[in-house]
């Protein structure tokens, strides 16, 4: 049984999403390409993917087609299973590649379902309302956040309001060169 991580993009001001529920301000922070290595290094040891609906849109719109020499991630992100929960998704096409598969119930049942069924780790990235739920329930493992140098006033911060009260330990940090900074955090109870 692996560990569930939770990958999201953050403003230097906290937020994950704008104040529109837009992600735009990823762009404006530039060249993700020297973070490469340090996001391999997380991914050897992730067996699968997992996705809100609304996450697994964008994704399915850029990686199945994603040039795997310039951006290294692609392979794993398209070889490796991934699970999307969602009540109004028919299908999960992922390209040419096998199709994601769609996780039907409780969001938090089914990821901690998930996390017995592998060995390794399961990846989760953005998927905000999902995520929302596994950290209200306490079973995220551990917290990535990826930091990008922009500041956007406000927008939706990385834990819901409701969260309970949760110690972090930090247990990896490092600084890219263009201002990016990617900060791992065991949660504690």
């Amino acid at each position: 049984m692996g560990r569930i991580i939770v990958e999201q993009i953050v403003s230097a001001d906290g937020y994950t999403a704008d104040r529109t529920g837009g992600i735009d301000f990823f762009e404006a922070a530039g060249d993700f390409s020297e973070t490469q290595d340090e996001q391999m290094e997380m991914m050897a040891g992730v067996d699968a993917i997992v996705f809100g609906a609304n996450t697994y849109r964008m994704f399915a719109d850029y990686w199945p087609k994603a040039d795997s020499a310039i951006e290294h991630v692609a392979v794993p992100i398209n070889s490796l299973p991934k699970h999307v929960f969602s009540s109004t998704l028919d299908e999960a096409p992922w390209g040419d590649l096998p199709p994601a598969i769609i996780e039907r119930g409780d969001g938090v049942d089914g990821v901690k379902r998930l996390r017995d069924e592998y060995d390794g780790d399961l990846i989760i990235w953005g998927s905000l309302t999902l995520v929302d739920s596994l950290l209200q329930a306490g079973v995220v493992d551990v917290l990535r956040l990826r930091i990008v140098p922009v500041l956007i006033g406000q927008g939706r911060a990385i834990a819901p309001p409701t969260v309970e009260h949760r110690v972090l330990t930090l247990t990896g940090s490092q600084a890219f060169p263009r201002g990016h900074l990617s900060l791992t955090y065991e949660l504690n109870d």
